[in-house]
């Protein structure tokens, strides 16, 4: 007999996460203190496993919002082009193992090229 209460949701084109707001405040935030660290921090290793989680599912769902955004523009556009460049380079670092401070940093360094690149796209699009 199966138990579950759990409904699985099919959402293959992103939609449902397209309309979420952002969160941006807080995760800015985060991104700061994190590359503000000097080293003498007094955090435990399960500290920054959970801001390194924060981070990579925050940089993912920035990564979704700017596809979804480069995929509005035409396919010759430059700003597509750049968003393509930053979207490969979120992705290799998004796979990356690292340890310790090292990985919360990279996750923190992945962030604000998103958001930089989600900005420009986002102006861009409303222009179209």
């Amino acid at each position: 007999m199966h138990t579950s209460t759990h409904t699985v949701l099919h959402d293959p084109d992103g939609l449902i996460e397209a309309g979420l707001p952002l969160d941006r405040e807080p995760h800015e935030s985060l991104v700061k203190a994190v590359l503000a660290w000097t080293g003498e921090d007094t955090l435990t290793t399960r500290d920054y496993e959970q801001i390194t989680l924060q981070l990579t599912g925050h940089a993912r769902a920035r990564a979704a919002d700017v596809r979804r955004r480069a995929d509005q523009l035409p396919k010759n556009s430059g700003l597509k082009a750049l968003a393509d460049v930053v979207l490969r380079e979120a992705e290799g670092r998004l796979f990356a193992t690292v340890e310790g401070t090292v990985r919360c940093v990279h996750r923190a360094r992945l962030v604000r090229p998103l958001y930089e690149r989600l900005d420009r796209l986002e102006a861009a699009v409303r222009v179209l």
